[in-house]
This record gives C-alpha cells, structure tokens and sequence, in this order.
C-alpha cells in the first residue's frame, strides 16, 4: 500500500536538486530497514529520479551526546543501528554513520543529495534538529510520520485532556492506518562511490568502548537491541504470553508484558506492525487484544500528544496541571512518615521491600512493569521533601535507569503521577487531591513472586558482568 498523506509533511518547498547524486534518509527516529515508511518514501523518490539511497544517522557522542543517555541506552541504539545497518544493506541501500549531530550530518550530506527525507520525533532536541535543518538546506525536505499509528496533528490539533478525549478520535483514523505497508524495491543500489561510515557498526561493542559517555550505568544482559530482535520477541509473544493480557496485565509476576516499549522508544520496530500481528494473532481473545491496543496505541499517543503540545514537557510548573500543582502546593507543608535521599531510592534503600525491588529491577535490567512504575512514582512523590523536587527525582531516574527512558512516555507518566490526565480524588495528606496509591494495590497481584523474579533478573545480570 501507499503511504498515507497524512503522514507526509514537506518541510522545504523545492524541486530536487537536478546534479543530486543520492536521496538522503536522516535515519534517526526510526531506526529499522523495514516497516519504516520515510525509508519507503525516500525508496520511491530515489527510484523516481534514478538514484541510490543513502541513510544516514548522527552519533552524538561526549559533551554534545544525547541528554541524559549513558551507556546502557547507547548499548542497545549501537546494537539497533548494526542490525539496521544489515537490513539496509541487503535492500541495496547505503549507509553513513558520524559522530556528529544529526542536523550537522544532515546538512553536510545533503549538499549532495537531490532531496532530503526526515523521520519524526516530538522531543524538543528533535524539532531543534528538524529547525536547523530546514534553516541550512536548500533543497527539497519531506517529513514522513512512522512511529505512531495515527499522526500526532491527524489525530487531534491541541493538547488532550485524558485518554477519554482522545481515544475517539485515534480509533476514528485507526483502520486508515494500520495497512500494511508494501516493501518497495530498490531499482538503483548503493555502490561504493556514496559517503561511507566514520565507524565501523558491525561491531556495536567496539564503537560503545569508543565514545565517551556516563558508564556508570551499564547494558544490561536481558535486553538485546535490534529490528530482528524485536520481531522475535513480538512474535513469540503472540505465539504464548499474550493469550492471557486481558486477565494478567496488571500482574507483574505473570509475565504477559511484551516488553516492546525499548524497541519501540529506540524506532526499531514499528507501533503500526505491532497493531497489525496482535490483530492477526491466533492467541488471545477480542479483549486481550482491546486491552493491548489501548497500551500501544491508545496510551502511547497520548503521550506523543502531551510532548508535542506542551513547550517545557519536562518541567515541573508547564508538564503538570494547574490544579494539580495548587493543591500539592497546599499540602507541601504535610507530615511525612517517611522520606529519603535521591541516592537512597536509586540504590533501593527505603522500608519498602517491593519499592525496594521495582527499583532494582529498573536499576539493573533497564525495565519495571507499568503497574509498579506507576506505584514507584507515587511513593516518591510521598517520600520526597517537595512536589517539584519529587517531580525531578522521578524523571531524573526514570532517564538514567529505563532503556525506553528519555521517551515522550516517560515525561507523561511521570506528570501522570502529579496529576496529569486525571481528575481530583478523595483528600488526603501530601497529596491532597491527586491521586494516591498505597501498598494496597500491591494484593493485586503475587507479590512474593514478584520478589523472586526480581531476584532472578538481578541475579543474572550480575553473573553477566562477572
């Protein structure tokens, strides 16, 4: 199928440059050789106007790296990156990899390139890319939209006040866009005149010990990056665990959790494949599949939603709602039975045994359940000497420790914790009307098997790195 139109923007109005010698794809949202529709899209041009394509990506690396990314999320891009790197390659599609910004390899590529083709993100490093770009590139510049199902400015124009709001209008485009995507084929291979990688991808860990970056925070053992790994792990998934989402999602220990949300935070799968295989399952019933439609889809693009529309998503006073921010402001003065240091919590040292083993899963897997993060981040917000310093904490760790860390996801679920796309409940101390979890919602689920697994999953990664 063709690519829908509105998931295509042109960012420079041009003729493409008539001595171009390639089209250029900035790969840096999506990083995947297949199900990528701005991969398509650049095909198609490249195809039209008789060139190869050339996909590039920008390595930010020492003082200009990613903010807050350390050595545990290069890990897992670097080793996305070298799988991507394959499936291009396979396709006929060459590859350069730099270590410079994004928009600093884009521009300097696209002097030679008949049209440029973007991806897209919502983060606000990513429109500074994108408004550099588009300032410096005088040709043609189209923006293809791959990573949500339904675009961000399709599905709504303004910032949404809950999932309820929204859900109508994303299920309203919802079959418009989870066709299948036609892989097209590329008439014009890459030869060994087009730009060529400063690094060597094929081997991710030797590019990682290259860089200089936090190692503070280490890969992790359970998670492996790549399109190809992800495809499996989907696969096999749909093929076990999930014929029991609807039941067991919210059970930590039952393990009918996809564990897609690095995948997909890192573009190396699409949200739009995963619609499409859990639709086509054969396991699980209409409701597991509603309920993981509502994850994915439903909940995700809400959070695209609220980055794309909130200027300053990542701070305390402009992420979290005005009510929300009055009445925690009101009860700032409260008792507190309990609080800790920031390193406290990073190292999981509260009287919370189950606190205690969300956070060493997060600290030393790179992942936690959505039903345990969502109980971790109101604890700190209850053991925290303020909101806005509570507000901090939790992003500050949310980024350092989740592989899908530094995602439009982790800014809202954090402001969800404070308030954001909910409503005023019952009073309370310290929390006054936002809403409040209490140890109570852990007799949801075993959590004495939960203590187990952590203990597994920790276990295993320190015989890793022994």
């Amino acid at each position: 199928m063709g690519i829908q139109a509105g998931r295509i923007r042109i960012l420079r109005e041009a003729e493409p440059r008539a001595d171009g010698r390639y089209v250029l794809y900035l790969l840096q949202q999506a990083n995947r050789a297949h199900e990528n529709p701005a991969l398509e899209l650049a095909i198609e041009e490249a195809n039209r106007l008789g060139l190869p394509v050339l996909a590039a990506f920008g390595l930010l690396d020492g003082k200009s790296g990613f903010p807050e990314a350390n050595a545990r999320h290069y890990a897992f891009l670097l080793q996305g990156l070298a799988d991507a790197a394959s499936g291009l390659k396979a396709r006929g599609i060459g590859f350069c990899l730099r270590k410079a910004s994004p928009a600093r390899v884009a521009i300097d590529l696209a002097r030679d390139a008949a049209l440029l083709v973007l991806d897209r993100g919502y983060l606000a490093i990513q429109k500074r890319w994108y408004g550099e770009i588009v300032e410096a590139v005088d040709t043609r510049i189209v923006q293809v939209e791959g990573d949500v199902v339904v675009p961000v400015e399709v599905a709504s124009g303004k910032h949404e006040y809950a999932a309820r709001t929204l859900r109508p209008k994303l299920h309203r485009h919802l079959d418009d866009y989870v066709a299948a995507l036609t892989a097209r084929t590329v008439k014009h291979r890459a030869g060994r005149d087009l730009p060529t990688s400063e690094v060597d991808i094929a081997d991710p860990a030797k590019v990682l010990a290259g860089m200089s970056l936090d190692r503070a925070v280490g890969p992790v053992r359970r998670f492996t990056g790549g399109e190809t790994e992800a495809r499996r792990r989907l696969h096999a998934y749909l093929e076990g665990p999930f014929a029991d989402y609807g039941s067991d999602r919210n059970r930590p220990e039952a393990g009918a959790a996809s564990h897609m949300s690095p995948y997909l935070h890192f573009g190396q799968i699409s949200p739009v494949e995963i619609v499409r295989a859990v639709r086509a399952a054969q396991a699980g019933g209409p409701e597991d599949k509603a309920s993981y439609v509502e994850e994915v889809v439903i909940r995700r693009e809400l959070a695209m939603n609220h980055v794309h529309y909130t200027d300053g998503y990542d701070r305390y006073e402009r992420a979290v709602p005005e009510w929300a921010r009055k009445v925690l402001a009101d009860h700032a003065d409260d008792t507190r039975p309990n609080t800790y240091t920031e390193t406290e919590l990073a190292e999981g040292r509260t009287h919370d045994v189950y606190w205690n083993a969300a956070q060493a899963e997060m600290r030393e897997t790179g992942y936690m359940h959505n039903h345990l993060r969502m109980y971790w981040g109101k604890k700190i917000l209850e053991w925290s000497p303020s909101p806005e310093e509570g507000f901090a904490r939790t992003l500050r760790l949310n980024n350092r420790y989740f592989l899908d860390g530094r995602d439009p996801n982790s800014f809202t679920n954090v402001a969800w914790v404070y308030g954001l796309h909910d409503r005023p409940w019952a009073r309370r101390e310290i929390f006054g009307t936002v809403r409040y979890q209490s140890e109570n919602s852990l007799r949801k689920f075993d959590a004495k098997a939960y203590l187990r697994t952590v203990e597994d999953l920790c276990r295993a990664e320190a015989e890793d790195k022994a």
